[in-house]
């Protein structure tokens, strides 16, 4: 496990605890963003991690989502 993944599982953690799926869509349009300028530079191994982990960002916003429209 690299440290790019320990610092994503860490940041995933916290913001399941905070359940606010606003901020994890945010922060998964973030990582996308990041991901375009190396791609552009052909740095695709960490491009490519970090569209990774904007996808598990924006999962989880969508479960999230889904639990709380279940609950009402």
């Amino acid at each position: 496990m690299k440290p790019q993944d320990i610092i994503f599982v860490i940041v995933l953690v916290g913001l399941i605890a905070l359940r606010k799926p606003k901020i994890l869509v945010t922060v998964g349009l973030a990582c996308l963003m990041f991901s375009i300028p190396l791609f552009a530079f052909w740095i695709f191994f960490t491009a490519e991690r970090l569209v990774y982990y904007a996808a598990g960002f924006f999962l989880v916003a969508s479960v999230l989502i889904l639990l709380q429209k279940t609950n009402k």
